[in-house]
């Protein structure tokens, strides 16, 4: 079982992380800083419950100068590249964090097992659910800018956002797969603080691994640069 002190930390860890989302939703629907992309309202706590603090840091360099308001007082806002980027993954990581949330917690409850673990049917239902919930994220970032309707929105979304959300399960699920059978083959629980600290560091290798895949989809035209 994790010792003692990993446990410490993942306690500290999770906590902090919700309050670092608490913290973006309140600049936002109570400061009034709502985000010109209303996407993007979703896109930043969500990205706070794996990278906590560091997701407050980046919401306050280039979340908040992107919102309505500020947008009206100082202009569009004006990053480099390599910001759109990473802006663009915390798209796809958005849906993978979701997906993975749900999927796992709904493989826990159910009860679900194969070959006595329950790692595989979560890697099923937690690519499953973050491919949908990524492509509709992409949906509501490609569609708006670029005037689509419904089924040319999906397909571009798609298109834009399978090889990006494949790309952070790939650093995620390689994680989860080290995680359950070589550090701790006992197997975490979500019930479990750990569970969801170790959870934060694979998405944390999701984000690196999809950076890279963004980056080229961005610069060969297939995905928006934000």
């Amino acid at each position: 079982m994790p010792p003692d002190w990993l446990v410490i930390v993942a306690w500290i860890s999770v906590a902090l992380a919700i309050i670092c989302a608490a913290l973006i939703l309140g600049d936002i629907f109570l400061l009034g800083y709502r985000q010109h992309m209303w996407i993007m309202e979703a896109v930043w706590p969500i990205t706070a419950l794996y990278a906590g603090p560091f997701a407050v840091l980046a919401y306050l360099r280039w979340g908040r100068p992107a919102s309505s308001r500020l947008r009206e007082q100082r202009g569009e806002p004006n990053h480099s590249f390599a910001v759109s980027v990473g802006l663009g993954v915390s798209h796809c990581g958005a849906g993978c964090t979701l997906g993975d949330i749900i999927g796992a917690t709904l493989v826990a409850v159910i009860g679900l097992q194969l070959a006595g673990l329950a790692l595989w049917p979560e890697l099923v239902a937690d690519y499953a659910l973050a491919f949908a919930l990524g492509i509709a994220f992409q949906y509501y970032t490609i569609a708006p800018m670029r005037g689509l309707g419904v089924r040319d929105g999906l397909l571009a979304a798609v298109k834009a956002d399978a090889a990006s959300l494949t790309a952070f399960e790939v650093g995620l699920f390689g994680w989860m797969i080290y995680l359950q059978l070589v550090l701790f083959p006992e197997h975490l629980h979500p019930t479990q603080p750990t569970y969801w600290l170790m959870m934060q560091v694979g998405m944390l290798l999701g984000f690196v691994t999809a950076y890279p895949v963004n980056w080229w989809l961005m610069r060969s035209g297939v995905k928006e640069v934000m």
